[in-house]
């Protein structure tokens, strides 16, 4: 019998949408049969501007429990999905941070030849979601690992739109994640359990 996916999501949130997508990857990448670690990259903000946000020091409360990654992480991985919220079109500090960290494994070979796919959340539409998500993929392209994107592989993914990964607009907490983005999370999560199955096998 195939040993299962081993499946690392590792994300930065803030104010928790990220946090709320990260989970229902989890959840489908266990249903899909992966073996997962729900990881979140070390917060870089002082206590003291996590305090003045309530919605982001609520997050920060809700979220102790889940372990910050670690390179080794990654190492054990078949396949990573990174999540961000998008910053000036960017990568969140906080993840590009932990990104950073990998270059021992990078110089050793060791994150090449691995899955990898991102999701990510802004505050009003377009917003660069695009344009996060392929900025976090030129990393991929230097660990030689493989982008496996949702494309639109799926119906349901005209109807969100994004062929790139998961995005949500959450109206600065006034719009939830909803079921048009758990759909497009499902859809993502599954693929990259297949796919990373697929080259396990292979």
């Amino acid at each position: 019998m195939a040993t299962p996916v081993k499946l690392a999501i590792v994300y930065y949130s803030s104010t928790g949408t990220i946090t709320e997508i990260a989970k229902e990857l989890h959840d489908v990448g266990i249903k899909s049969g992966a073996e997962v670690r729900l990881l979140k990259a070390a917060e870089l903000a002082p206590q003291a501007a996590i305090d003045s946000n309530p919605a982001w020091a609520a997050n920060h409360t809700a979220t102790a429990h889940i372990p910050v990654a670690a390179p080794e992480d990654i190492e054990w991985a078949d396949a990573v999905i990174f999540g961000t919220p998008t910053r000036f079109g960017n990568v969140s500090s906080q993840l590009k941070q932990f990104i950073d960290t990998l270059g021992g494994l990078w110089a050793q070979g060791k994150l090449a030849d691995k899955v990898y796919s991102g999701f990510v959340s802004t505050a009003t539409p377009h917003a660069g979601q695009e344009s996060t998500l392929l900025a976090l993929y030129n990393s991929v392209h230097h660990f030689g690992g493989i982008t496996v994107t949702p494309g639109f592989t799926d119906p349901a993914k005209f109807v969100d739109g994004n062929p790139y990964g998961t995005s949500h607009v959450d109206a600065q907490g006034n719009n939830p994640v909803d079921d048009t983005t758990r759909t497009a999370a499902r859809i993502q999560a599954e693929r990259v359990v297949k796919i990373a199955a697929q080259l396990k096998a292979a």
